[in-house]
């Protein structure tokens, strides 16, 4: 059990440290395409355009941001594919969400919890659940999720943007 403990320790301390290697490789990795930070440095949510659960989830935030914290790519548009690269990622991975900030890149559960910090919403409830929960068990939750979500709620043609909200979408139009 001790082992088991240490373990899970070990994968959760190296799963934080990947950021820090994905903000090194992205240095490079967009020196032809524009900078999406340029005009604006709010977070990009990198999300499976296809997915009617991630679409969801995409409409949730929009209704809880108000003050346009949050901005959104889908993973299979070409601005999502570039941000990928840029945060250390195969240009074709849509196996988890992504936040990608000026300087970093969260993926999985700590995605999830870093856009609750940004809308102010589940801060108290995050907080709880980063202490408690290990990342390496809330990942594992994530991914049961993730490579569930087809099956649970389905797909829908691509959505790349929003009419109401094209501002809030990156796009290389």
């Amino acid at each position: 059990m001790l082992r088991i403990g240490l373990i899970s320790s070990l994968l959760a301390r190296t799963a934080s440290l990947r950021p820090a290697v994905a903000r090194r490789a992205a240095s490079t990795c967009l020196a032809a395409a524009a900078d999406p930070f340029a005009e604006n440095r709010a977070p990009i949510v990198l999300y499976d355009g296809v997915c009617r659960m991630c679409n969801f989830w995409v409409d949730w935030a929009l209704d809880n941001d108000p003050a346009a914290k949050l901005r959104f790519a889908a993973l299979q548009s070409p601005a999502g594919r570039r941000l990928l690269e840029r945060s250390g990622r195969k240009p074709d991975d849509i196996s988890s969400i992504v936040l990608v900030t000026p300087d970093d890149a969260f993926i999985k559960s700590e995605a999830v919890l870093e856009i609750g910090k940004q809308l102010r919403i589940t801060t108290p409830l995050a907080t709880i659940a980063q202490g408690i929960v290990p990342r390496a068990v809330a990942d594992l939750a994530y991914d049961t999720i993730a490579k569930n979500r087809y099956n649970i709620a389905g797909k829908r043609s691509l959505r790349d943007s929003d009419e109401r909200l094209a501002d809030r979408f990156i796009s290389d139009e």
